[in-house]
């Protein structure tokens, strides 16, 4: 499997790519951001100087499947699952493919978080169905 990863830091408008990223990588890149840095500077700042929550985002570049992690305040995640999906319309009379389909989930902590991104490192796609609907 392939991956990617980017990272919006708060202070720029611009996402950060880092382009492709080993599996065995994204963790320590996760482990690697200083989290608390990001979210003691926001503290301190004006509103229209924050242009985004700290996040990483990483992607299975084959099947599209994607988890963008959010750290709020010190404690508490976000969980963003984007993945292809076929959705109903029209009253269930058809179907489309959303090929950026995306939930989330609020509330979360970083165990959670490790949880929902080592499912994706291995390609656990119902555990992740499952905890983030």
């Amino acid at each position: 499997m392939e991956f990617r990863a980017s990272f919006c830091n708060p202070f720029q408008k611009e996402i950060i790519e880092f382009g492709k990223i080993e599996k065995d990588k994204v963790i320590e890149k996760f482990n690697s951001i200083d989290w608390k840095k990001y979210l003691e500077q926001m503290n301190s700042a004006e509103d229209r100087e924050i242009y985004y929550s700290p996040s990483l985002e990483i992607e299975n570049i084959l099947n599209k499947n994607g988890l963008s992690v959010s750290a709020i305040d010190g404690k508490e995640w976000y969980i963003f699952y984007k993945r292809p999906k076929r959705v109903k319309r029209f009253f269930g009379l058809s179907e489309k493919l959303d090929e950026d389909y995306q939930t989330d989930l609020t509330g979360q902590n970083e165990d959670d978080v490790l949880d929902c991104l080592n499912a994706l490192l291995r390609n656990d796609l119902e555990f992740l169905e499952k905890k983030i609907k």
